[in-house]
């Protein structure tokens, strides 16, 4: 030091000896005002930094006793001159003797001596500022920081616990080859502060782990992971910023790096799919410093590759950019490692960790590319259960993933295993999960690939195993989906499976009534339509109608109500249209094994009203061709008629209902001709007739209708004894008790005696003419006005047929009625058509 230096560090020394003294006064003002003394008498004055130093020696033990006044005013301005005197000073590790003892026994202790959050604040920057200045001089000292950091970084106030991570980063950094040997005493308080409530503690607790990590000894990395992979959840962008970058660094510059990179790649990857954009372009150029960084310290492993290797799989995902081969090597060569514990979180119970996961599984697929073919088995396992997530975006990662198998590895092999499990879900958590990724990576494959295997594909879906696995809206969808993806990728080539396909899409509609899926059926079955440049469905029916017939007829002898068979001929008889028609050959013998008497009721029921549906449209069903008269005498003598056959029970009563629908139907829907049914009518009208006397309302109805609609068609043509035998039965359903049942039963008799022509013989049938009269006759007392209305107009008509006969029988009952108006009526009526045929 110079001579004036030295002079003038005398002088401000005797001047604040008075000054000194006043801090051992029991007045706390006199300490506080000897304290700004001597702040003004140094710092005020500007003091060479010499000067300040041999002062600062004289004054650091007061100053440092001052750290304990009680007064938090006095502890506060030594805290600061403290400071000040580090800042200033050219050789401030000169107070590290002295320093760091009170620090360690004001902050270090087992509780901390300083109550003053400020004030520990204070101290604490005092301490980040001595190790900035001081540097490698702390070495011997660094026990003592590490003991002060335990103790702050876990401090109740916040900012201390920042400044503690901050000071400990500056550590680190300062005497690296010490820090080591002490790093690991400070993983468990950043551990702890790691989850602080507040963001930006969170922040410098993980730069300060990873400083300790980097500097340490290594041994605590697995330690850590678990707790910054928790903050790649957090929702503080800066946190999982700071995360990316320490585990970056990590990567690039940790001594033993190559013994965790299994463990630290999958957390750096992890930041390329996050929603903030500034954090995954960290993250990509972090992982493409990675991998060059590696890639040119194994050059002489990789030169081939390096050599040979330089172009992109020819299908390589569009608007991807390929990672660096020093990237993809890290991924191959750790992959085998990092999936089970991808495994295991896609089916964590946080939804969120379930997401990371099956974005990191995507990302890692995209390094892989084919080397993924090695962990084909555990990854399809994995996808199984992410593609049936409840959390949509879960699902769309993992068949995102899917696809990506589909890209990178052969038909040949995953199809292998893939087939297996769809085949036989049951090893996998969810059913529809194996179809998932089944239509998945079909779509990421090519047409070239997939063309020698179609008919595996194919033939896998319409098994009955899988078509018919479950009723579920999901995995029907997931079936329509493989069908969908086979279409788009292959195209023409999947008029090979046309067939399959159709199978696949008759089941689905089967087992689904919703409409909207319905519709989307319909759409799958339009392109498969426009693959084979067909005109539409019906062409593409009438292209397999034969094989789709043997394919039921395969099945049918055991065929229940539930079988889903039955719910496939339905589907193809209605959506075929006009083209069943021209297979009635073969529809008829599987019609008449479905509806024998032995079979099963219910299943007879559902027949027959698929039946009736077809005939009700005749012209555009099952006589599209007008060939289904070829087929009409089998159809009611050994379809309808054994059905309609009387047995005890109502299971059979409602069958005979069914049938006598499906033979109104029959009737009604133009699919018999007048000329047809005369050939059958002896064998058909006893059972009509024996219906009419059915326990069941809805059957007599049918009955009726049915004998209504027989006597349109053929009742002029019937002989007389044939249609004697007709009335008497109508007649009874006039006192039935419902009714719509003898409305439509007066309605028939009304029909009846409209078929009397030349060859009813008045005189010989008298007798039954006059029977018909008085019957109708009593039905003139009904209680109800508009059933005497309709009697009424029913007996003009028979006044037609026999008016004198008729007048007579009037005459004869008239004063017996209770109301006899409607026969004076009558009477009119038929007075005024004797006029007229007199006038004729």
């Amino acid at each position: 030091m110079a001579a004036g230096d030295e002079r003038a560090a005398s002088e401000v020394l005797r001047g604040l000896a008075r000054h000194l003294n006043c801090l051992n006064e029991d007045n706390k003002s006199t300490r506080k005002r000897a304290l700004d003394a001597i702040k003004k008498e140094t710092f005020d004055k500007g003091l060479s930094s010499a000067v300040l130093q041999e002062v600062f020696a004289s004054l650091l033990k007061p100053l440092l006793k001052c750290l304990s006044d009680p007064m938090e005013r006095c502890r506060e301005t030594a805290v600061q001159m403290i400071g000040d005197f580090i800042r200033c000073v050219p050789q401030p590790e000169d107070c590290l003797p002295y320093l760091m003892p009170t620090l360690v026994y004001r902050l270090g202790g087992k509780e901390i001596l300083e109550p003053a959050e400020e004030l520990r604040l204070s101290m604490l920057e005092v301490l980040t500022l001595t190790v900035e200045v001081c540097g490698s001089c702390l070495a011997p000292y660094v026990d003592d920081m590490v003991k002060i950091l335990q103790r702050t970084i876990v401090d109740p106030f916040p900012d201390v616990k920042k400044e503690s991570c901050k000071c400990a980063v500056h550590l680190a950094k300062s005497i690296p080859e010490h820090f080591h040997m002490q790093a690991e005493s400070l993983i468990r308080p950043l551990m702890l502060t790691s989850s602080h409530q507040h963001s930006r503690v969170r922040v410098a607790a993980i730069e300060a782990t990873g400083a300790a990590i980097r500097y340490g000894s290594g041994k605590n990395v697995d330690d850590v992971l678990s707790h910054l992979a928790q903050r790649l959840f957090d929702d503080s962008p800066q946190v999982r910023k700071a995360v990316t970058l320490v585990v970056g660094n990590w990567l690039l510059h940790l001594p033993d790096r190559y013994s965790y990179f299994h463990k630290l790649i999958p957390l750096l990857l992890s930041s390329l799919t996050d929603e903030i954009p500034e954090i995954r372009l960290l993250a990509a150029e972090l992982w493409r410093q990675t991998g060059a960084q590696w890639e040119k310290e194994n050059e002489e492993d990789l030169k081939d590759k390096l050599d040979f290797l330089t172009s992109s799989p020819m299908r390589y995902p569009a608007g991807v950019e390929r990672p660096g081969l020093g990237c993809r090597e890290l991924v191959c060569r750790n992959l085998s490692r990092v999936l089970p514990a991808v495994s295991r979180d896609v089916g964590d119970w946080l939804a969120g960790t379930r997401l990371k996961t099956a974005q990191l599984l995507r990302v890692l697929l995209l390094h892989a590319e084919d080397h993924s073919t090695q962990h084909l088995q555990p990854l399809l396992s994995t996808l199984y259960r992410g593609c049936a997530d409840a959390e949509p975006d879960v699902g769309k990662s993992c068949l995102e993933s899917a696809e990506l198998l589909g890209t990178f590895v052969s038909p040949e092999v995953f199809l292998k295993l893939l087939l297996a499990h769809v085949e036989n879900p049951s090893s996998s958590s969810s059913s529809s999960g194996p179809l998932m990724v089944l239509a998945a990576v079909l779509r990421g494959s090519s047409r070239d690939a997939l063309r020698p295997h179609l008919l595996w594909i194919g033939g896998t879906l319409a098994h009955s195993d899988v078509c018919q696995e479950s009723q579920e809206t999901l995995y029907l969808d997931q079936l329509v989906a493989c069908v969908r993806a086979l279409l788009s990728v292959c195209e023409g080539d999947c008029g090979a499976i046309s067939l399959q396909l159709l199978q696949v899409l008759v089941t689905v509609q089967s087992l689904s009534t919703e409409p909207e899926f319905q519709d989307k059926v319909q759409q799958t079955l339009m392109a498969l339509c426009a693959v084979q440049s067909l005109g539409g469905v019906l062409e593409l029916y009438h292209q397999h109608m034969p094989q789709l017939m043997d394919w039921l007829s395969h099945t049918q002898l055991s065929w229940t109500s539930y079988s889903v068979q039955r719910l496939q001929l339905e589907v193809i008889a209605v959506q075929s249209g006009p083209v069943i028609g021209e297979f009635l050959p073969l529809l008829m013998p599987l019609l008449r094994g479905c509806v024998q008497p032995s079979r099963d009721p219910e299943m007879r029921l559902h027949i027959f009203t698929l039946l009736s549906r077809l005939l009700l449209d005749a012209p555009n069903t099952l006589d599209s061709q007008g060939k289904f008269c070829e087929h009409l005498e089998e159809f009611l003598l050994e379809l309808l008629l054994p059905n309609l056959v009387w047995h005890a029970g109502r299971t059979a009563a409602a069958i005979r209902t069914t049938t006598l629908t499906c033979l109104l139907a029959l009737l009604r829907g133009g699919a018999i001709t007048p000329a047809q049914l005369v050939n059958v009518q002896e064998k058909l009208t006893p059972h009509i007739l024996a219906a009419l006397d059915e326990d069941s309302q809805m059957s007599r109805l049918l009955a009726c209708r049915s004998t209504s609609s027989l006597l349109r068609l053929i009742g002029e043509g019937l002989h007389p004894d044939a249609l004697n035998k007709i009335y008497p039965e109508l007649l009874k359903r006039l006192d039935d008790s419902s009714e719509e049942v003898r409305e439509v039963a007066l309605g028939a008799l009304g029909r009846w005696l409209s078929c009397l022509g030349k060859d009813y013989d008045l005189l010989t049938c008298r007798p039954h003419l006059e029977f018909l009269f008085q019957q109708l006759l009593l039905q003139l007392d009904d209680p109800d006005s508009r059933m005497q209305d309709r009697v009424l107009e029913v007996l003009k008509a028979a006044g037609a047929v026999h008016p004198a006969l008729l007048q007579q029988e009037v005459t004869s009952v008239r004063d017996k009625h209770r109301s006899p108006a409607h026969c004076d009526l009558l009477l009119e009526h038929l007075h005024s058509l004797a006029l007229g045929q007199d006038s004729a």
